[in-house]
């Protein structure tokens, strides 16, 4: 009986912080909107293109946060099953997946300033767009990554299993939410390239 009531509890304490967590994406959403926008018509009202061919660079990451996503969803289900170890598994595997996105953004940027010439005071603002778009979304993803250890930490800790689907759940939001912004934000630069 006291478990019950308990696990009622924990539910409704947690009900808050999950309406927070889509107040928060429903932000970021709108702020990648903004960015976005305010490149179409900065780039669109003056007939400044980006004049730049995306770094394959971006491809890779691309592929990262997509596989990121693919082992997220593999270690939800495990938790749902009660299968700890495989949770612990596939949640190692996307902190070494969203690690590996966030360096190869970073070497994106590498070969964007060093090998391109293209900065983020570029006499061209255009481009600087690339880097507000990958910017901003690289801090995302540091957001994202400390969730991440979160839940991974709680795993190792044995939390009662409420507040363990709760963790995978806001995890999991957020994770997919900056991977379907990443890939909007990819194509968005593919799109105005040239």
């Amino acid at each position: 009986m006291m478990a019950s009531i308990q696990k009622n509890n924990d539910r409704l304490d947690l009900a808050p912080k999950k309406f927070n967590m889509w107040i928060f994406i429903f932000t970021s959403f709108m702020f990648f909107a903004a960015l976005t926008s305010g490149f179409i018509v900065y780039s669109g009202g003056k007939g400044h293109g980006l004049n730049v061919i995306m770094p394959s660079a971006f491809m890779y990451s691309t592929a990262a946060i997509i596989l990121s996503s693919g082992t997220l969803l593999l270690a939800n289900r495990a938790a749902k099953g009660l299968r700890f170890g495989e949770q612990k598994l596939y949640l190692w595997l996307t902190l070494v997946l969203g690690l590996a996105f966030f360096a190869i953004q970073i070497y994106a940027w590498y070969v964007l300033t060093y090998k391109m010439g293209i900065y983020f005071t570029d006499p061209n603002a255009s481009r600087s767009f690339i880097y507000a778009f990958t910017g901003t979304h690289l801090i995302h993803i540091i957001a994202a990554i400390l969730l991440l250890l979160n839940t991974l930490w709680g795993t190792y800790r044995n939390i009662p299993q409420v507040r363990n689907m709760f963790k995978m759940e806001m995890t999991s939001i957020f994770w997919h939410f900056l991977g379907i912004i990443w890939i909007y934000l990819y194509v968005f630069l593919l799109l105005n390239q040239n």
